[in-house]
């Protein structure tokens, strides 16, 4: 079955389509995309993964036209960062 494989590491994006045996998992996906070899810094270990946006497991099983994501680390404190978009403070 044919899948996609997309992760972006800030700077490049990759998105990849690949055939995978029809009863692969997610992590079997990845393994086989070739994307650990062209981001070493992939560590699914620590890593979230998902499928059209929604957060799965790696063992989770696949579907045809599935779009397996990686998902970047955190790399601030959420609670230190400034909303974007939302109300401000009025001075009156």
């Amino acid at each position: 079955m044919r899948i996609g494989i997309a992760y972006s590491d800030g700077n490049q994006h990759c998105w990849l389509r690949i055939d995978v045996a029809d009863e692969a998992t997610v992590q079997d996906a990845i393994e086989h995309s070739g994307v650990l070899t062209m981001y070493p810094q992939i560590d699914l270990s620590q890593q979230k993964v998902g499928i059209f946006g929604k957060l799965t497991k790696l063992d989770a099983p696949l579907r045809p036209g599935d779009r397996v994501e990686i998902y970047r680390p955190i790399t601030c404190d959420p609670t230190q960062v400034p909303r974007r978009g939302g109300l401000e403070d009025d001075e009156d």
